[in-house]
């Protein structure tokens, strides 16, 4: 039986609605930020999810049995709706999400979705060891998302210091994530980082990103300026 396309409220579908996004885009810039990544389209992240939230409102089953993914903003645009939606039970959503995650194929699609039901449906550990770079990110991005606090740090470290997957965007992801471990918890990332297994790559892009942030404390920057990798 032929599935039916789904429409927007204006009858247009969702490509022909992206597509005539075109005129708010800025495409030369946002290929130069996705190197390797085809069909991209440039479009401003405000402007899908704008798209995202109105299909939200709407039938978004319907969207969601056949979800576009030619160009890079319809896969953006999947996880948006997904992040929108009024979440069925626990099982349902994962089952969802577990079908967005290997459209995953840029950095930007895997950081802009976030959990419609936030901890609750959170279910990102088993994707830390996958084999596929993005699906490995979007665990990483998730877990800093929804579980770092001061009580859980060491825990938190612990899982970022299992990921061996050698990715450019896994690696930095880790690093990005180690700074807001480290914001939430200093003292305890700190004594992490002074005998820390991470890779030189992860480890020095992780105090890099510790030290532009400007939620670090002078005297925490100070500190950090002190380490040196174990391996290096």
């Amino acid at each position: 039986m032929e599935t039916t396309l789904f429409r927007l409220s204006d009858g247009m579908t969702v490509a022909e609605r992206l597509l005539s996004l075109q005129t708010r885009s800025n495409k030369p810039f946002t290929q130069s930020l996705h190197p390797g990544i085809d069909n991209i389209l440039g479009l401003r992240v405000p402007d899908v999810r704008a798209l995202a939230k109105e299909i939200a409102r709407g039938d978004w089953h319907s969207y969601l049995a056949a979800p576009g993914h030619h160009y890079m903003e319809e896969r953006m645009l999947h996880g948006l709706v997904l992040g929108q939606i009024k979440a069925p039970d626990a099982a349902q959503y994962l089952t969802l999400v577990e079908q967005f995650i290997p459209q995953i194929n840029s950095w930007s699609v895997c950081d802009t979705f976030s959990f419609a039901g936030r901890q609750r449906f959170v279910n990102a550990n088993r994707h830390l060891h996958s084999p596929h770079e993005y699906a490995v990110r979007f665990a990483v991005v998730m877990l800093m998302q929804h579980f770092i606090t001061p009580e859980s740090a060491d825990w938190f470290m612990d899982l970022m210091e299992s990921v061996t997957h050698p990715g450019y965007y896994v690696r930095m992801a880790v690093a990005w994530a180690i700074s807001v471990a480290f914001i939430k918890a200093p003292d305890t990332v700190y004594a992490r980082l002074l005998h820390s297994p991470l890779d030189t790559f992860t480890f020095n892009k992780s105090l890099s990103k510790i030290l532009e942030s400007y939620r670090v404390s002078p005297a925490d920057k100070l500190r950090v300026r002190t380490l040196r990798c174990p391996r290096s």
